[in-house]
């Protein structure tokens, strides 16, 4: 059984209002873009990092962990410590999955065919994605902290996952969404937030978010595209799939690696707290996949043994109305 759908004697989907998105993003990516060493101004005396800054504290308001009385009652000095680390991390995670983002949309641009408006795409946001790496290690270097990223087990699966693309490329672009989705999410809600943070990571994530807009809605478009020409059998079973892939990748990228609890000496009650115990930060994951579950519910995917799927993996929920429809509530909550 694949997941593969059946495409049309070019090898591509068929649909003139796909392709003509899909012309429209190309055209995004070449009329707005960023260069990381253009466009940050990493040299500018406001960018330095220096000691006791306290824009490195993590906002009670858009993180989990700066709402959480155990880091709250820390001398400054150690906030600042965990902040710098945690951002630096973030960054690290953001790099590495790009990387494997990358690596995937090559392996899938290699077969599709001669003047397809999806390998052009495709080709547009590995470049961008390549732009982010370079800009996200830039921000660890100059933040100084010796972030790992990823946990040591995803880092062994980190080879193999771009291989997906090529057999089951619909799986894999569930997989592309469910790292975007969370940081695109986290990102958007420490701009609108409007807080002090360092001008290193508010340039850093007004890119991504620029940018990574025109690559979740290609993703979005990808998928509702092709999931419909799938069998009703490989439907069923990509449903099964979509909420677990979203929840293992999820946790991949948003929970810090073990090295993060030891270095600080963070009690393991912490962690379950912020990692999904309190149903306030249940419901923080819940928000993180309100557009995917849109998507899913759009697709057909979302069906009564997917939705006991969604509910065992603690994502389940309302879908969004619309895409990037802000939950204003989730962090009032879990401050």
């Amino acid at each position: 059984m694949t997941l593969t759908s059946p495409l049309d004697k070019r090898g591509e989907a068929s649909d003139d209002s796909y392709n003509e998105t899909l012309r429209l993003l190309s055209e995004g990516s070449v009329h707005k873009h960023f260069d990381p060493y253009l466009d940050i101004d990493w040299d500018s005396p406001e960018f330095a990092v220096v000691p006791n800054d306290r824009r490195w504290i993590l906002p009670a308001e858009t993180d989990p962990l700066g709402a959480h009385p155990w880091y709250q009652s820390q001398s400054e000095a150690k906030q600042i410590e965990i902040g710098m680390w945690r951002q630096a991390n973030v960054a690290k995670v953001g790099l590495q999955f790009e990387n494997i983002l990358i690596r995937g949309m090559m392996q899938y641009v290699f077969s599709l065919p001669n003047d397809s408006a999806e390998a052009r795409y495709c080709t547009h946001e590995s470049v961008e994605e390549c732009n982010h790496t370079m800009m996200f290690q830039e921000m660890v270097n100059r933040i100084g902290a010796d972030a790992p990223g990823m946990s040591r087990p995803m880092k062994m699966l980190a080879p193999f996952i771009p291989l997906a693309a090529g057999p089951f490329p619909e799986l894999f672009f569930v997989g592309v969404l469910a790292g975007e989705e969370p940081i695109d999410h986290i990102q958007k809600s420490i701009l609108r937030a409007g807080g002090q943070i360092h001008p290193i990571m508010q340039s850093v994530m007004a890119i991504h978010v620029a940018e990574e807009a025109r690559h979740i809605s290609f993703a979005h478009k990808l998928l509702s595209r092709r999931i419909p020409l799938m069998s009703r059998p490989n439907r069923f079973v990509l449903s099964l799939l979509f909420p677990i892939v979203m929840r293992i990748l999820c946790d991949a990228i948003v929970i810090p690696p073990k090295s993060f609890w030891k270095q600080f000496d963070i009690p393991k009650s912490v962690k379950k707290d912020l990692f999904w115990d309190l149903p306030e930060s249940r419901q923080t994951l819940r928000n993180y996949f309100g557009d995917v579950r849109m998507l899913a519910t759009d697709t057909g995917l979302m069906n009564r043994a997917s939705r006991l799927v969604w509910k065992a993996c603690k994502m389940d929920g309302r879908a969004s109305r619309f895409r990037s429809e802000p939950h204003r509530s989730s962090h009032n909550a879990a401050a």
